[in-house]
This record gives structure tokens, sequence and C-alpha cells, in this order.
């Protein structure tokens, strides 16, 4: 009795994967292909014609992407496939545990990547650290995080490491972002004089967002075995694509008038 219901159900498995339904498979997962590439090349239209909103359309993006694959999966599954229910529940319970012990880090992964999705520590569009990497995160897809560093290189990181470990956003969903600028100083320069320099050049720079506080903090720290006084300047930036732009744009000017004032510097 068993071997006859072991035949039938061998005999319905193989009856599922015939060419037709093969064939219209391959075709249905070709389409949700398309239609979830059709929909990043649409959000990357809208993107360049409201720069502003990018964040939000990013996000958006990809909802729409977590809900087109687990959708369509389902779909493709249930109405392609059409498992007979006696072979679903005598597959399931075996093919569960041998993709339980398979699958655990990409299982992690997906549920991770839900938690993400829902939770949000960050967005996508953020800038943000993780251990030793800083970038923007590209996207969140089901299994993966793919953060663009500021040297763009893409990289990607399993979802679940995000769920137990320490992550920082820079802006959360914010257009503008605070960048801290250091400057070291001689121990005998005249500190105000150098401060009143760099706010000036803060005030002035086309990549200032002034609608938040520009703050300084100044400590003694040791820099070559010497004694020196750093001046840390906290800014907004507008827009966080301009975030190196700005901070080259303060070290640069403050630099060249430090040098024109007399302002010192620490000797090697």
């Amino acid at each position: 009795m068993n071997e006859d219901n072991f035949a039938d159900e061998l005999t319905a498995f193989v009856e599922m994967f015939n060419t037709g339904t093969l064939i219209l498979l391959v075709a249905s997962i070709l389409v949700l292909w398309l239609i979830n590439w059709c929909i990043r090349y649409f959000m990357e239209r809208i993107m360049m014609r409201f720069p502003t909103r990018r964040f939000f359309i990013m996000q958006l993006s990809t909802l729409m992407s977590f809900t087109l694959y687990i959708v369509g999966g389902v779909v493709l599954v249930v109405g392609v496939l059409r498992p007979p229910q006696e072979f679903m529940i005598a597959v399931g319970g075996s093919a569960a545990v041998a993709f339980g012990f398979a699958l655990k880090d990409v299982a992690a992964s997906l549920v991770s990547g839900l938690i993400l999705l829902f939770d949000r520590p960050f967005q996508v569009g953020d800038r943000v650290s993780f251990e030793n990497v800083y970038g923007e995160i590209m996207a969140i897809t089901l299994r993966t995080v793919r953060l663009r560093t500021l040297d763009d290189n893409i990289v990607t990181i399993p979802n679940s490491r995000f769920i137990t470990d320490v992550v920082a956003s820079g802006n959360l969903g914010a257009m503008d972002m605070m960048v801290v600028t250091e400057f070291h100083l001689a121990l005998d320069a005249d500190i105000q004089e150098a401060e009143d320099i760099v706010r000036q050049v803060i005030v002035t720079s086309r990549y200032a967002y002034l609608k938040k506080p520009v703050t300084f903090s100044i400590e003694e720290v040791q820099v070559a075995e010497r004694l020196s006084i750093r001046l840390r300047a906290k800014a907004y930036v507008l827009d966080v694509n301009y975030e190196k732009a700005f901070q080259s744009d303060i070290t640069r000017r403050a630099s060249s008038l430090f040098r024109e004032r007399g302002i010192l510097r620490p000797l090697r």
C-alpha cells in the first residue's frame, strides 16, 4: 500500500513538470523579472524629475519589489505548478527539515529583511556606518542590503547582520545631515579667531543647510606626540550627496584663511 502511494506521488510530481508547465514557469519568471525592471526604471525616471523626493521614491520602489516577488512566487507555485494536496503534505515535512538546515542563514536574512522593512532602523538613501563600512544604502532586498561607499564600491551585507549588530544612520530619511570637520591648531593659536573663520566659511558655503545650528567643540589632543587644540565644526549639509564636497569646501577655504591671518597650526 505504501509502495502504491509512493508511486502515485512520484507520478504526480513528474506530471507537475511536463514540458508545457516548464515553459509557462520560465515565461512567468521572466515576466516577473521584466515587471520588476520596469518598476525600477520608472522609479529612476521619477527620481530624476523629483530629486527632492528621491528617498520616498526609492523606498516605494523597494516595497513594490518585495511585494512583487513574494506574491509572484506564491502565484507561480499555486497557479502554475498546481501540486496536489497529498503530494504537498507528503513532501513538505521532509523538505522542511532538509531546507531548514541548508537555508537557515538565507531564511534568517529573509525574515530580517521583513523586519528591516517595517522596523526601519535605516532607509534606502540613508548614509550609514556598519562596522568599518560607511556609505549610502542603495537597496534593501529580500536577502541582503546593498551599500555604496564613498569610493563608489558596492558592499553587499546579509540582512541578518543588521538585526544583531550596531548600525548608525546619519540622516534617517532626511535630506540634510550633520557633517563634522576637524581642524588642529597650535596650543598658543587664537582659538576664538579660528572659530570665527570656520563659522564664516560654513555659513557662506553653497552646500550648507543653515536652518539648523552650527556648533563647535574644542579639546586638547595629542598629534604626533605633541599637544594641540582640536577644533570640531558641526554643521549640516543640505543634501547628503554633497557631504564630501561640503567638507572639502570648508577645509580648503578655512585652511587658506588660517594662513592669511596667521592662525598657528601644530608643528611637525
